[in-house]
């Protein structure tokens, strides 16, 4: 069975994280994938102080064991979000979209281990200075917000440049993610594309459906022109939306509202035309559902393999 630091860290059997992904990574998710042996993650997203405790309170009914919430910094309930992890002593805290500085204090005074998302060095730097337990690298290839940076590139610069613990996501989806991952640094790994299909993800069927029929070209990038690109699954609405955006006559504000809600459309109402459907350029090597616990031991079991095996391939003199 692999082990590294960070489970031991995050008190955790297997070292991955579910990605805390918007309208898709609540208590449910979380706590399946905490009793699974890996890190659940609630994502906090847009939503409230509220919402976000009484998620909790869901997680810590059905597991026992540790889980994290990831705290979106561009949030516009950032604030209050962050008193309530700090209050509930949330084990571990992800941040995305962001600078994490304003709230470490608050978060490390309350014993929380935070892990920083980054997509540069200079971010790895400034939350190594700062407090964080370790780091999440993320590169482009993965769902959602992302930077221009591969996973390939990005993991081992970012372990150049601190001695923190760093987790590898983006493009991950199996047991050869996971091997490739450990031989550029990481001592971890985040998914999120694959459990979008795990049978205790509440998404609508739809978005499943879309997932589990992406080919390995399936993705798109939009959002570059505001500065916070995003990747999803090609859609009627993705189409429309890059399109508009390198429509010059398009103001940066009908851009902005024209992508309003359409995560939740996608993952709630499962709105095949008006919905964004996040997902990332894995989606082609998902192709069965199964519980969150067997797809973090199918993972596992194969990266064990391929490091053990690895000598039929190389020969070292």
């Amino acid at each position: 069975m692999i082990k590294t630091a960070i489970c031991e860290l995050a008190g955790i059997d297997y070292p991955i994280f579910q990605g805390g992904m918007a309208w898709i990574s609540d208590a449910k998710l979380a706590a399946a994938v905490s009793n699974g042996g890996g890190l659940g993650i609630i994502s906090a997203m847009n939503a409230d102080a509220n919402y976000l405790r009484e998620q909790i309170n869901i997680a810590r009914k059905l597991t026992d064991k540790p889980f994290g919430v990831n705290v979106m910094l561009l949030s516009p309930f950032v604030d209050e979000v962050s008193m309530v992890v700090a209050e509930e002593a949330v084990p571990v805290v992800t941040t995305g979209a962001g600078n994490p500085s304003k709230f470490m204090e608050a978060w490390l005074t309350a014993g929380i281990k935070v892990i920083p998302v980054v997509a540069s060095t200079a971010m790895a730097k400034l939350v190594t200075r700062v407090g964080a337990a370790a780091i999440i690298a993320e590169g482009g290839e993965s769902g959602g917000h992302v930077g221009d940076t591969s996973t390939m590139a990005l993991v081992p610069q970012v372990c150049d440049v601190t001695d923190l613990p760093v987790i590898a996501a983006g493009g991950i989806a199996d047991g050869r993610g996971v091997a490739a991952a450990f031989m550029l640094g990481a001592t971890g790994v985040q998914l999120g594309t694959r459990f979008l299909v795990a049978e205790e993800c509440d998404i609508h069927p739809n978005y499943k459906d879309k997932i589990l029929k992406a080919s390995d070209i399936a993705t798109i990038v939009t959002g570059k022109k505001l500065g916070h690109p995003v990747r999803s699954i090609k859609t009627p609405f993705s189409r429309a939306y890059i399109k508009a955006e390198y429509d010059s006559s398009v103001s940066d504000e009908e851009l902005e509202a024209m992508g309003s809600g359409t995560v939740r459309m996608a993952a709630v109402e499962g709105d095949l035309e008006k919905g964004t459907f996040l997902s990332g350029q894995i989606a082609g090597m998902v192709n069965k559902t199964q519980p969150a616990a067997e797809m973090i031991v199918e993972i596992f079991n194969e990266a064990e393999a391929i490091l053990s095996g690895a000598s039929k391939w190389i020969q070292v003199k």
